[in-house]
């Protein structure tokens, strides 16, 4: 039976990073795609999808994970990690108070993880850049929104502790074993 495994938070909090580290430690990983909808968007003369057109770039995420979900699940793999879920999707629409379609909530019911790790903000280690338009109070805030969202789909989230690379990732490798 596959693992599969989201680690998420805010903004600037680390996600992608320890992602990376995975990676490199030759885990299967889905790696975030909302720089890439932001990036496509620009393209096209957007520049920032979320804020001109959240319904837009929620949908298009929410594809986008669905399909990150299915192409796991056709993987050889007993462990998958993901950079953000299905329920992150949700949680940032509640956040900036936007409605969405209850098919939001039925993916995030129907496409369901083994564990959920959540990484809390860090000032120290926390950058803005052109795709991450968000301030350190912003991702503090996000990262309550994702908390209530899973915890509202009945998961148990464990949060990572602070500290290096390294030590995140083992963590995570070592809680799941």
């Amino acid at each position: 039976m596959q693992k599969k495994i989201v680690v998420t938070g805010g903004p600037g909090t680390g996600k992608s990073t320890v992602i990376n580290e995975l990676a490199n430690r030759n885990y299967t990983c889905m790696f975030e795609i909302s720089r890439e909808v932001t990036l496509n968007a620009r393209k096209n003369g957007v520049e920032q999808l979320f804020l001109t057109n959240p319904l837009l770039f929620s949908e298009l995420l929410l594809e986008g994970r669905v399909n990150q979900y299915i192409k796991a699940e056709q993987k050889n793999n007993d462990i998958v990690f993901f950079d953000r879920g299905i329920p992150d999707v949700h949680a940032y629409m509640n956040y900036i108070s936007v409605d969405y379609p209850g098919s939001y909530l039925t993916k995030s019911n129907l496409y369901r993880y083994d564990y959920i790790f959540l990484m809390a903000p860090w000032k120290e280690i926390f950058i803005s850049d052109s795709e991450r338009y968000e301030n350190f109070e912003q991702s503090l805030a996000i990262h309550n929104h994702l908390n209530r969202a899973y915890k509202d789909l009945n998961y148990n989230i464990i949060e990572v502790p602070f500290g290096t690379v390294k030590d995140r990732t083992d963590f995570i490798l070592e809680t799941i074993q």
